[in-house]
């Protein structure tokens, strides 16, 4: 699947919005909207991963950390094959495959 360029533009400020800040409570909301974003798209959900792992790692999150491994593993496979739980923050607190409720502005914006 191929993002359009409304998707990649808000998944990309996502990210940067994540990256720029210096609060890490912010840090991981932006996280979780690009997680939500970037779930059908293989390389966007891993980089994804890749990119919260940094998070758990600078906060000495071990159980985070770990959870993120897995999931950079996983993300590929799972939008590839279309098996990933909508709206999943990607946090180990959001089980690996439960499905979470989607906000408003982000399922607007992902149904076009």
């Amino acid at each position: 699947m191929i993002m359009s360029d409304r998707i990649r533009s808000a998944y990309t400020a996502e990210m940067t919005a994540a990256h720029d800040t210096d609060d890490d409570a912010r840090g991981w909301v932006h996280l979780e909207r690009a997680h939500i974003i970037s779930q059908p798209y293989p390389w966007p959900h891993t980089r994804n991963h890749i990119a919260i792992l940094a998070l758990p790692l600078r906060q000495h999150d071990r159980r985070e950390a770990l959870g993120q491994i897995l999931r950079i593993m996983v993300a590929a496979p799972g939008s590839l094959s279309g098996r990933y739980p909508e709206g999943n923050t990607g946090r180990v607190d959001a089980e690996l495959m439960t499905p979470m409720p989607i906000s408003e502005d982000l399922a607007d914006m992902i149904r076009g």
